[in-house]
């Protein structure tokens, strides 16, 4: 069984390595907000794998903690990038 959560584990660094060369070469804005937004999302799955690896529950408040912030980060991002005012 722990095969696959390592398996899982090393997948996802992968894939936030592949957001991340999004994010330094993303030829615009809206890309690398995007590629930050799946790290985010990344980052919580990895939170879930090491809660069901090490047995610890604190890791899963975490993860929906580290989801929330991306949310409103992505929104005030969106924001920014319609060039609006925050409370529009």
């Amino acid at each position: 069984m722990m095969e696959w959560i390592d398996f899982s584990f090393w997948f996802l660094i992968a894939l936030t390595a592949l957001c991340l060369l999004r994010v330094i070469l993303g030829p615009t804005v809206a890309d690398r907000v995007v590629a930050i937004d799946i790290m985010g999302i990344i980052v919580v799955g990895i939170c879930v794998l090491l809660a069901i690896r090490t047995g610890r529950s604190f890791l899963i408040d975490i993860g929906i903690a580290w989801i929330i912030l991306s949310f409103i980060g992505t929104l005030t991002m969106a924001k920014y990038l319609e060039r609006r005012k925050l409370n529009e």
